[in-house]
């Protein structure tokens, strides 16, 4: 089967061969054969375009798996919105037979994972850019407490783009939990430069434009929802190798450098009246 992306969209082929090759060794950090099954469906050539594997997007989606599971278990129906999800396959790695699960994602992204995984009645599928919030905000419940996902989608809007998503956010889901990752300002400026970040000779990532470091988050969502915000790091830790011991190190010993890693963080819209200093528990 041949998946016919381009653009955005075909990112979540590389980040499909990464997931798939954690998926795939014994003493990987997921276990999830849908992505297996979905990884080998797909004719594609992933080694050509994005190289050789590691074990980065397979780390991502486990972090972001084990602050749902902590969500879920205080919030077990809660509304699960999970922005320009590609192929993730986390609703196969979670149990929560309470939760509503809502994927959002461009009509060509769509197409493709729904050749493996049909919506139904507990797992929406919104064919919107996430940046269109007219055609999804209606589709999360009122009053069910709310977690927010971005897993590889963030670094492509602007940086005035994002301000305006994080005010519509914080304005329409007050308290919810928003979980992303981000790259750093020298990687979005890699990706904008004339010969572009090529991860392979045959593959050049798409243009980055939101580029921000570590130590700037706070602040910049400060300032774009008008009162304190907590951002809290979630340290990126990878199974085995050198960065197993690098990256912790690094922001205990060195947070200088750490500031301009790219890195995975959650914060908690804040609540009319709150200082969005006291965020729910994750």
């Amino acid at each position: 089967m041949q998946p016919g992306l381009t653009g955005i969209s075909e990112t979540m082929l590389w980040t499909l061969h990464n997931r798939a090759s954690e998926a795939a060794r014994p003493d990987g950090c997921l276990r999830d054969p849908m992505c297996l099954h979905i990884y080998r469906a797909l004719h594609y050539d992933y080694e050509r375009h994005f190289g050789h594997a590691d074990g980065s997007h397979g780390v991502r989606s486990q972090l972001f798996d084990e602050h749902l599971r902590i969500f879920l278990a205080a919030h077990p129906r809660a509304a699960i919105v999970n922005l320009g999800e590609g192929l993730e396959t986390q609703r196969y790695r979670i149990d929560a037979p309470e939760a509503l699960w809502i994927s959002v994602d461009v009509p060509e992204a769509l197409a493709i994972r729904e050749r493996f995984i049909q919506p139904d009645a507990r797992h929406l599928h919104v064919r919107a850019s996430a940046l269109d919030t007219a055609a999804w905000f209606g589709a999360v419940p009122p009053g069910r407490p709310c977690f927010i996902t971005a897993q590889g989608l963030f670094m492509y809007f602007s940086e005035e783009e994002m301000a305006r998503f994080a005010r519509a956010l914080a304005q329409r889901f007050p308290g919810a939990i928003l979980m992303f990752d981000y790259i750093s300002r020298s990687l979005s400026r890699r990706t904008l430069s004339k010969h572009g970040w090529m991860k392979t000779p045959y593959y050049r990532t798409p243009p980055m434009p939101w580029g921000v470091n570590r130590d700037e988050l706070e602040p910049l969502f400060s300032r774009w929802l008008g009162q304190p915000v907590r951002v809290h790091n979630v340290t990126f830790v990878f199974p085995r190798g050198p960065l197993h011991w690098f990256i912790p190190m690094s922001e205990h010993y060195l947070p200088w450098l750490a500031n301009h890693f790219p890195g995975v963080c959650w914060l908690q819209l804040p609540q009319e009246g709150s200082s969005g200093q006291e965020p729910v528990s994750t």
